[in-house]
């Protein structure tokens, strides 16, 4: 949840699946917010099946593309155009995330396709930047976001996720395997939503039945 000034946790939850199993995860999580009494802003730079289920959990949830993220792709093709670093890549990519921001996606494309490729590198990062903003064109309005309070970078989510998922399953000497790498995330989802005695109980009474 977003304050004035910063990100409120509310709960956090961190699995290993396919598009199948996060779509039935999220509608879970969906159902469990009271959309009608609160503001939804969809955030995210993944795949296009994960804008799916999150349309289809949260149908009048705002969707926003990462603005960081899209500012990744805008220095690639910098990079492969102008050199890294170049003076004139810095400058075309102050020019072209600020026309972003105010939402001139048709006039950035045409640019983009105006530009002449200083070779096959440079072709091939203008041509996935094209693809990228034709497809993501409606997510693009930072201005009317930032008006609206709502946040335009995932940076307090990627720290959660390190936090909660890095911290025990990245961390120097840590192991784990496929089969119960999910359920040790579990464990640390409900720590750091403050479910664990909830959780603990109900896994108990689950496994105690059985006997």
């Amino acid at each position: 949840m977003l304050s004035k000034k910063r990100i409120i946790h509310i709960a956090s939850w961190h699995q290993i699946q396919n598009e199948d199993q996060f779509g039935k995860d999220l509608a879970l999580v969906a159902s469990r917010i009271p959309q009608e009494l609160v503001r939804i802003g969809l955030l995210g730079d993944g795949p296009d099946y994960l804008w799916k289920h999150m349309t289809v959990s949260f149908p009048k949830g705002r969707q926003i593309l990462d603005y960081y993220h899209c500012a990744q792709h805008i220095y690639k093709v910098a990079k492969a155009q102008y050199g890294e670093k170049s003076f004139k890549a810095l400058e075309w990519v102050e020019s072209t995330i600020s026309r972003l921001f105010f939402a001139e996606v048709g006039n950035v494309i045409r640019g983009l396709r105006r530009m002449e490729p200083k070779n096959d590198d440079a072709q091939e990062e203008i041509r996935k930047l094209i693809g990228y903003l034709n497809n993501n064109r409606e997510k693009i309005h930072y201005q009317g976001d930032r008006k609206g309070g709502y946040p335009i970078g995932s940076g307090g989510i990627e720290s959660a996720h390190k936090f909660i998922a890095h911290t025990r399953m990245k961390r120097s000497g840590a192991w784990w395997v496929k089969e119960t790498g999910d359920g040790m995330l579990r464990i640390r989802c409900a720590i750091y939503n403050g479910t664990y005695d909830k959780v603990f109980e109900s896994y108990k009474s689950a496994n105690l039945s059985q006997f």
